[in-house]
């Protein structure tokens, strides 16, 4: 967390109390206390020097209400609310994790010898122990402040905190000082920045969560809240049946639960649960209770019911469809309740519910325990089952991923995650793509072992992988084959040749059906340089313009003199940079005129064809006196000593512009014409300007003639011949034309030595007017042109007559 975010957590009186004193380290342990997992009674001791792994210490042992201990030698008392996993490292303090119920409680704790803050991006403190402090705490912060001196011993602090309601991953960071150069000084507090000192411990925690999938790893009961969540062991017997969840202590023994024939299970725990089951086969179901529960089915039947409590009373119906679990109280805590659910032999859909609660009275103001024939009124958790006779489901795309990777992942994260590398991903020379899967079947389990084949097109080389989240060798041919489920596997891409490019397309089939085909592609090494955008140097400088490599590379680069590109024999963009090689000047093609030529600032991305950072920017050194040379360029491959040269480089070199004149593309225009102006800029003797040195701002003033895209900088450089082309149409939507000749004026302020230019040009406006001499001459010939017809048809008339 980074220090701005957390000053925004913090409010005023927090940051006030901690004002009043400084932060000074924890003592950390040299050795890694191991981290019991949840519900084991030792696990909230620590020793005397320090805490669980270093980091913060939380309390393993869960109860129906948080409790802060309030003794360094007491801290066994302390118990959070709906902790379903803990888990630690010992190589870094930082490294804490928790699963908590949407609403639960961490009940936290640290020895301390003087100032300590907890911080939170969610969620609530509360109740802060600290003996010898003084205790500040908001909802996202916790402060227990001592006097800068300290007390000279190791006290015990503690505060809980509370999950927020919306499912998420939160962090909890602990901070204290560190020691300043002299002995006995410290950081100090300040308002802008309270944690000076160190990060001692973090923990990201799960807020919620969702139900495992079959074959997974059995949910704690504590994951889901009291009252409103209902469990199935996704762990497979292998025995005949399956096997209860123990109840005798909250958060623990899950791992003992056991399912027979489960086959899909949804992610959910709450009322609107689904789940897949072989007929005749048998569901372990638990969850947390804290009044009188019953299990209720429309089918099948319960047995083995059970609650961790003394006087719990287990009742089943006459058809075991149902069975009551009395004897629970609030007051008393709450209990893990469970029980076995034997699938009827019948396919079809039947539902599984958890009630809690007690029934009212016919009084309507007392209530009695509830029986199989007057089960408890709340719905608290509740199962869709569809039961079928056959585990055979096949291939699932719905429910297989797969996706190419830029590495493959560690095999606690998403893996595969289904989404593919960006596109961004550039594999270079050497390196190697990834395409990770895992197939499931229609019931969303581990398909059962078969033939799966791995092959690619071009030449390359690929090798399956079955550990997840470790890279596997390169391969030895296009083709690579495993008997097996495809549970989380990694295949390898390389390339057959060595700097060759490669495109190929890689198909993975399951027993001859295709459940992934990926097209990725490989660079090869560098094997043309290709120059453009070559503008003209000043004398006596390498220096370049950054105004020329803009308007040539189309955004901000560095100052140049001319872009090259390196591609591979493919034609795809390689990144040439200092790792992968040099650049330099073909000195055989270098002359008095042209000195030396080199790169300034090498490509940063291949990524794009329209990236501007995909240029090397050039520039060349020019002596004393105008000309031009025709001068390469060179890349060598570190690695294998490899060049590639570029083409000749056509480099001119001239001074800066001295005087200039203005021509025009035609002598006379009408109306609507586009008129093209070209300015020639050259040096003080003659030859055509440099295009790093800008002429300066300039002032035209051309009659009746509207700009289309001149622009007055005084930063705009020529092109590389010295000219500077811009474009003007005549008239305009506000310019009223008449005809005439006309002379524009146009002048550089910056260059003394040369006059102003005026240009001449006529103007037309074209009109289509028609004189009345003309109307007349066409009126006569259209008479004439009627009375011959009319002459016509009189001689044919004639002739039929005869």
């Amino acid at each position: 967390m980074n220090f701005k975010l957390i000053q925004q957590k913090i409010t005023l009186p927090l940051v006030s109390a901690l004002i009043g004193g400084v932060l000074v380290a924890i003592s950390i342990p040299t050795t890694a206390n191991a981290i019991a997992p949840v519900g084991a009674a030792s696990t909230n001791a620590f020793v005397t020097n320090g805490i669980p792994s270093g980091g913060i210490g939380v309390a393993t042992i869960n109860s129906a209400s948080a409790v802060a201990f309030t003794d360094a030698g007491a801290t066994a008392v302390a118990r959070s609310v709906g902790l379903a996993v803990y888990s630690a490292t010992s190589t870094s303090q930082t490294y804490q994790a928790a699963t908590v119920q949407l609403g639960g409680t961490l009940s936290l704790f640290n020895l301390a010898a003087t100032s300590t803050a907890y911080v939170a991006d969610g969620g609530t403190f509360t109740s802060t122990v600290a003996a010898g402090f003084t205790n500040t705490i908001t909802s996202t912060a916790a402060a227990f402040t001592l006097a800068a001196t300290g007390t000279g011993a190791t006290n015990a602090i503690a505060v809980l905190w509370t999950a927020p309601s919306t499912a998420g991953t939160y962090t909890i960071n602990g901070y204290v000082s560190t020691q300043g150069a002299g002995a006995g000084t410290y950081a100090a507090v300040t308002t802008t920045n309270f944690v000076v000192g160190t990060n001692f411990g973090r923990i990201t925690v799960t807020v919620g969560g969702t139900h495992p999938a079959p074959g997974g790893t059995n949910a704690p009961d504590t994951l889901g809240n009291t009252n409103s969540s209902l469990f199935v062991a996704v762990s497979a017997a292998s025995g005949t049946t399956g096997v209860i969840h123990p109840t005798t202590t909250l958060g623990t023994g899950e791992d003992s639960a056991k399912s027979k024939g489960l086959l899909a299970k949804s992610t959910t725990f709450g009322t609107a649960q689904t789940a897949t089951v072989l007929s005749g086969g048998v569901l372990s179901l638990y969850g947390v209770v804290s009044t009188a529960a019953a299990f209720s089915a429309s089918g099948g039947s319960f047995s083995g019911s059970q609650a961790g409590i003394a006087d719990e009373v287990v009742t089943y119906s006459s058809s075991n469809n149902a069975t009551v679990i009395t004897g629970i109280v609030a007051s008393n805590g709450a209990s893990a309740v469970a029980t076995l659910w034997t699938a009827p032999t019948t396919v079809g859909t039947y539902t599984i519910s958890l009630l809690t609660g007690f029934v009212q009275d016919s009084n309507a103001t007392t209530y009695s325990a509830p029986t199989t024939s007057s089960l408890p009124p709340t719905l608290s958790g509740k199962i869709t089952v569809t039961v079928v006779a056959s585990a055979v489901a096949g291939y699932s795309a719905a429910y297989s991923a797969c996706n190419t990777a830029n590495t493959t992942v560690a095999a606690s994260s998403t893996y595969p995650s289904g989404v593919d590398a960006l596109s961004t991903v550039v594999k270079a020379n050497g390196d190697s793509w990834f395409i990770d899967y895992n197939l499931r079947d229609g019931y969303n389990a581990v398909l059962d072992p078969g033939n799966i084949v791995v092959t690619a097109t071009n030449g390359a080389l690929v090798n399956i992988g079955t550990t997840a989240g470790t890279v596997p060798i390169a391969g030895t041919a296009s083709t690579d084959t495993e008997y097996g489920t495809g549970d989380s596997d990694t295949v390898i891409i390389s390339q057959p040749t060595a700097g060759a490019p490669l495109t190929t397309t890689v198909t993975i089939t399951y027993n001859g059906t295709t459940v992934c085909t990926k097209t990725v592609t490989i660079r090869g090494k560098v094997a043309t340089l290709e120059v453009s955008g070559v503008g003209t140097g000043s004398l006596s400088s390498e220096d370049g313009s950054q105004a020329w490599i803009q308007s040539q590379a189309g955004g901000v680069r560095p100052a140049g003199l001319f872009l090259v590109v390196a591609r591979d024999s493919a034609g795809n963009l390689v990144n040439t940079n200092a790792t992968l090689g040099t650049y330099s000047a073909v000195t055989s093609t270098l002359t008095t005129v042209v000195q030396n030529v080199r790169i300034v600032s090498p490509s940063s991305s291949v990524t794009s064809s329209t990236s501007v950072n995909r240029f090397n920017v050039g520039t060349w050194y020019c002596g004393d006196t105008a000309g031009s040379a025709n001068v390469k360029i060179k890349f060598t491959t570190t690695a294998t000593g490899e060049v590639v040269e570029s083409p000749a480089i056509a480099a001119r070199c001239a001074g800066s512009p001295y005087t200039f004149t203005v021509a025009l593309d035609r002598s006379s225009y009408i109306i609507g014409d586009l008129v093209t102006a070209t300015v020639q800029f050259l040096d003080s003797k003659g030859n055509k300007a440099n295009s790093v040195a800008a002429p300066g701002a300039s002032t035209w003033t051309m009659p009746f003639l509207t700009s289309v895209d001149y622009a007055s900088s005084a930063t705009a450089v020529t092109k590389a011949d010295g000219t500077a082309v811009y474009k003007w149409t005549v008239g305009g939507t506000e310019v009223a034309v008449t005809n005439g000749t006309y002379t524009g004026v146009i002048s550089y302020s910056a260059l003394t030595a040369s006059t102003n230019a005026t240009p001449t040009y006529k103007i037309s406006t074209g009109s289509t007017d028609v004189s009345f001499s003309e109307i007349l001459k066409s009126v006569v010939a259209l008479i004439a042109s009627i009375n011959k017809q009319i002459q016509a048809l009189q001689k044919l008339i004639l002739n039929r007559k005869r």
